[in-house]
Order: structure tokens, then C-alpha cells, then sequence
């Protein structure tokens, strides 16, 4: 985990917990398995020791649930490291100019499981280290504050209400291609 990419890697091995959870770095590490959520702290965690600051950017939906990244600047450019359950929900490459830029990177295959494209806002980068006083990194008690933090943070509208009206819905093949590797819960049946 010595580059973004890497530490993409090392998400990207891990299952995507499927549970409601907010597990600090050191827990998900514990575990071995992390969320949306819990991908992004850990990441922002990581980032923070190769050197960056530990950066989490909030991807907020309609009729879908939010997406939370670790995003990163490298030469000027934004970049991004995710835990997702669909497959093109994770890293981008630090080549975004704007956040504005980036966001839009994750619009056309953000969808909700009725094919509707649900990406609406994005929130400034919250800086982690900003709740340094409470151990994010290394805590056993659940990081809900955090998550209710990205909750109440202004978020900066994408699309204007004439696009979202003419939004269409995303194809089968682009819908199957996206769920690649998606995991779902498993029902026990008595």
C-alpha cells in the first residue's frame, strides 16, 4: 500500500461487507472486509501514511444510497479510492482538474436497481483529521459520526432539473457489466 493504486488493490481483495456498519481502519483490518463507508476511512487512512491528507468526498443519490471515496491530488489532479460492490464505482486515476469533474466520473454507471441514474451531488472533501480527537483510525466503537458528519455537510447540485427530468434509464448489458462481482445477501430459509 505504498500508492493510491495499491491501496486500491488491497480493498479491491477484500469482500464487500454487506452489513450496516461503520468499522474504524483498524477494525476493518481486524474483519478484512469493508463497506462503502468503511473503504473510504480505511483508504483515507492509508493515504494519510504514504503522505496525503486524509481526504473522504460524498457522493449523494436519489432514490439510491450515498457513495463515500477517499480522494487524493496528485500534480494538481483529483483522484479517487473506493470500496464498491459494483465495479465501476471504485478508483479513478488522479486526472480530475475539479471535484466537480470527478463526481461526474461516477454519473453514467451510478444506478439504482431500477436502471435509473441516481447521482445528484457531491460534498466538499472532508478533512478526517478533523475528528483525529476521537480515534477514527484506531477505535473499536463505530464511526457513525462520521457518516452523520457527510449527512449534514452542503452538497453542490450536478445536474439542473431539466436534465434530471430527461435522465434514461441505463441498458441491461451496461446494468450486468456494472454488477460484475456484486454480492448479495444470503436469505436462510427454515
Amino acid at each position: 500500500m505504498k500508492t493510491p493504486a495499491g491501496v486500491q488493490r488491497f480493498l479491491d481483495a477484500m469482500p464487500y461487507n454487506l452489513g450496516y456498519t461503520a468499522r474504524s481502519p483498524k477494525k476493518v483490518l481486524h474483519e478484512q472486509t469493508a463497506s462503502c463507508l468503511e473503504g473510504a476511512i480505511f483508504a483515507a487512512a492509508a493515504l494519510r501514511i504514504i503522505g496525503f491528507p486524509p481526504l473522504i468526498f460524498d457522493l449523494e443519490a436519489e432514490q439510491d444510497t450515498d457513495h463515500v471515496v477517499a480522494i487524493f491530488k496528485v500534480r494538481g489532479h483529483w483522484g479517487a479510492v473506493a470500496k464498491s460492490n459494483f465495479a465501476g464505482c471504485r478508483y479513478r486515476e488522479p486526472v480530475y482538474r475539479t471535484l466537480r469533474e470527478l463526481a461526474l466520473s461516477y454519473f453514467n454507471i451510478y444506478f439504482n436497481l431500477r436502471f435509473e441514474r441516481t447521482l445528484r451531488r457531491y460534498s466538499r472533501p472532508v478533512n478526517l483529521a478533523q475528528f483525529d480527537r476521537l480515534n477514527w483510525i484506531t477505535t473499536d466503537k463505530p464511526l457513525w459520526f462520521i457518516a452523520e458528519h457527510l449527512c449534514e455537510i452542503p452538497h453542490i447540485r450536478l445536474l439542473t432539473p431539466a436534465m434530471e427530468r430527461n435522465l434514461t434509464h441505463l441498458d441491461p448489458r451496461s446494468v450486468k457489466a456494472e454488477m460484475t462481482g456484486h454480492r448479495r445477501k444470503m436469505h436462510r430459509s427454515y
